[in-house]
């Protein structure tokens, strides 16, 4: 299924705001990620839907031979910048989650840090990172949660954002146990973690500040409807995260999931 027009405005939409001001905001995830990768010195590692490395850089830290993959350029030309600044040697492409420009079991570790559920042709990715893992190889992967946390923020949003295209796959199908066991159990001996990355704040004010000036797919949201959809949309997203509002702030739990798996042989 070809999800070309979709996929070329995501190549804009996600390299439209300084995105590597956002991982600070998932750290246990990544976290999370990096442990569970368990990477070793001079192991071939492929981070698809890179963002602007704020993985990658970590598994390169730890001795990994790392290439970082994404589909919107502005992302990758920011991942080199700050691979650069710290005297990494990470390799970064800009390549689609569905057709990775790499050739069959190139891979000893192939990781993603909610990059690749983004891309709409689930069962495609599903069958690329089973196909550059090589055999007894791993993959490590972070989705956020299909039941509450980033899911709902979204939900917040879909009112004013356009129809996706038939047949394009929810994100946060993939954060379902059972969805991932049906598209990576026949490549994988699987296991799952659970964990929690918070969205900590002053106020759903500051929440809206973040994202909508960071987050790609929230600023070109809201730079795309007209003044009044823009107020409406600005008051819906301060109010729901107000919802979380405590004694020390805002704190929205945020889920997610990590996949681990052994590539069959």
């Amino acid at each position: 299924m070809a999800f070309e027009e979709l996929k070329k405005r995501q190549s804009v939409v996600w390299g439209a705001g300084p995105y590597e001001r956002l991982p600070e905001h998932y750290q246990p995830l990544l976290d999370h990620l990096a442990r569970a990768a368990e990477v070793r010195p001079g192991e071939r590692v492929l981070d698809v839907g890179t963002g602007t490395g704020a993985l990658a850089v970590r598994l390169a830290r730890a001795g990994a031979e790392v290439t970082g993959v994404d589909l919107a350029p502005a992302l990758v030309d920011t991942a080199r910048r700050l691979a650069g600044e710290e005297g990494l040697a990470v390799g970064y492409e800009v390549g689609d989650a569905e057709a990775l420009p790499f050739g069959d079991a190139s891979f000893d570790v192939v990781t993603s840090s909610v990059g690749s559920i983004f891309a709409p042709d689930h069962e495609a990715v599903a069958r690329e990172l089973a196909r550059v893992c090589r055999p007894g190889g791993r993959v490590v992967l972070g989705h956020w949660s299909s039941e509450r946390g980033v899911v709902d923020m979204f939900r917040v949003m879909a009112p004013f954002m356009p129809t996706p295209p038939p047949g394009a796959g929810s994100p946060f199908r993939w954060g379902d146990r059972a969805y991932v066991a049906e598209r990576l159990g026949e490549a994988f001996v699987l296991r799952f973690e659970e964990g929690d990355a918070p969205q900590v704040s002053e106020s759903g004010e500051e929440v809206w500040e973040l994202f909508s000036t960071v987050y790609g797919p929230t600023r070109v949201l809201a730079e795309g409807l007209e003044p009044e959809r823009r107020a409406e949309l600005r008051r819906a997203f301060v109010d729901f995260f107000e919802g979380f509002r405590g004694a020390g702030g805002v704190r929205q739990s945020r889920p997610y999931l990590v996949v681990v798996g052994t590539r069959r042989g």
